[in-house]
């Protein structure tokens, strides 16, 4: 096979989609359309510059054997799939998937309570974690991919920096979880196959 420069893809542009797992939910199985949540997804807005990092990881152990000095087979220890990415908007799915909690209007004492406007999330001493279904799509022109994990939870959450001078962004690491023997799947349109 030669070497072929139209093979070589970036992902100028993208987007993170996110959903409560549920007996409802129906995991995206096509491409859907550019630009457009999948059915019960929100969009989790602008991700930073450095995108989005998916890391697929199997780690093994060796088998030895008495007649060779090299492993004669390995054996599959733990499988991974995370997701990375460093979220940009302040919004309700963003926060609330950062703080693992949900907003709530504080009401007035009066004797008919009414919203105040203001709101309060609480941070649990301890928090339950929730599961979720994620969805990355990211394309280059036409050529269009999109990422399906149906089963997922935050296991890791960066600091906020607070500055003047530089946007808050909320960092977050998603791991998958199984779906039926699977960790997800990746659709894609491009021609990779002969």
């Amino acid at each position: 096979m030669a070497n072929d420069p139209k093979k070589i893809r970036f992902a100028p542009n993208g987007a993170i989609y996110v959903a409560p797992t549920s007996g409802t939910l129906v995991v995206p199985a096509d491409l859907g359309t550019a630009d457009t949540a999948p059915t019960g997804y929100k969009a989790l807005g602008y991700v930073d510059e450095g995108g989005v990092t998916l890391t697929p990881a199997i780690e093994t152990q060796p088998v030895n054997a008495w007649q060779s000095a090299t492993p004669v087979l390995y054996n599959v220890t733990s499988a991974s799939f995370s997701v990375k990415a460093t979220l940009q908007e302040t919004n309700e799915v963003v926060t609330e998937l950062f703080w693992g909690a949900e907003w709530v209007e504080i009401m007035s004492t009066d004797p008919t309570p009414v919203g105040t406007g203001v709101f309060k999330l609480d941070l649990s001493s301890t928090p339950e974690l929730k599961e979720i279904s994620l969805v990355v799509d990211w394309n280059q022109g036409a050529i269009r991919n999109r990422c399906v994990i149906p089963r997922a939870m935050i296991s890791d959450r960066g600091a906020i920096q607070l500055s003047r001078t530089e946007n808050g962004k909320f960092e977050l690491t998603i791991e998958a979880m199984d779906a039926s023997g699977k960790l997800g799947y990746v659709l894609t349109n491009d021609d990779i196959l002969p």
